[in-house]
């Protein structure tokens, strides 16, 4: 499997969620199962790919932006589903699918093909369980950042509580994540923190997301107002989530990054 067979199964996923998600606006709404399933499908075409690709690489396809952005495509897929099954938001399974579906697209346009080859710093039992967990977290923070959103057109404590529920997995994802990123920097680096760009942007990332879950305990009673203030700290770690992901990209602090490996 490589990335010349990506189109067959990015186009086979994309209308899979594309169904599910419109079945959830039809009469057959009423019967979730189906949109469920139809998503459900979707998802395990595209892990057959990064399946696939894994196997050819013969290492796990977690080195370049561009395959990260599969892992994140199909967790925000699996963000949404599970945001639908459990709270039956019609909407936020379309946002799911339509965002999934724009980082298909990217990678359609835009691979990133590299060598099969790992640096040594990448070749560490902590690389597999650093990246996954956190493409997990980022996907868990991106559905509260849908209700957050959404929050603020339409101000509902439901909404709010639900993101919490969002946020709290994501936050706890998030953390592991940093762990063992820690680690595995002692190992690589000699050192637990570098005070990197990626790792102050993901410190920043953290502290905000932990801010919202402190404020929800001492903010009280919710009104518009409170709601909306709320969401938008959700909003803005959110923002800083991308930063930490590709945004320090963007920054020339960043050409001498220790956590560039594709170059």
């Amino acid at each position: 499997m490589t990335w010349a067979h990506f189109i067959y199964f990015a186009v086979a996923s994309v209308l899979l969620y594309v169904a599910g998600a419109a079945v959830a606006f039809t009469p057959l709404r009423k019967n979730r199962s189906i949109s469920i399933l139809l998503c459900t499908l979707g998802m395990l075409v595209f892990a057959s790919f990064i399946a696939g690709l894994w196997i050819s690489l013969d290492r796990p396809p977690f080195k370049t932006l561009g395959e990260t952005r599969l892992w994140y495509s199909f967790f925000v897929m699996f963000a949404g589903l599970f945001t639908y099954a459990k709270w039956k938001y019609d909407w936020v399974l379309s946002f799911s699918a339509v965002l999934s579906a724009v980082f298909i697209i990217i990678n359609c346009l835009k691979p990133q093909i590299h060598d099969q080859t790992l640096m040594p710093a990448l070749q560490s039992a902590w690389f597999i369980p650093h990246v996954s967990v956190y493409m997990f977290s980022y996907a868990m923070l991106g559905a509260a950042f849908i209700l957050a959103l959404w929050a603020m057109f339409r101000p509902q404590e439901k909404l709010l509580q639900d993101a919490d529920r969002l946020v709290y997995v994501g936050l706890a994802f998030l953390t592991f994540g940093m762990l063992t990123g820690a680690v595995w920097a002692k190992q690589a680096w000699g050192h637990y923190w570098n005070w990197d760009p990626k790792e102050t942007w993901a410190a920043l990332t953290w502290l905000l997301n932990l801010l919202y879950l402190h404020l929800r305990l001492f903010v009280k009673p919710l009104n518009n107002r409170k709601i909306r203030l709320l969401g938008t700290l959700i909003i803005i770690a959110f923002a800083c989530l991308q930063m930490c992901w590709w945004g320090v990209n963007l920054l020339p602090s960043a050409q001498d990054s220790i956590h560039v490996y594709a170059k």
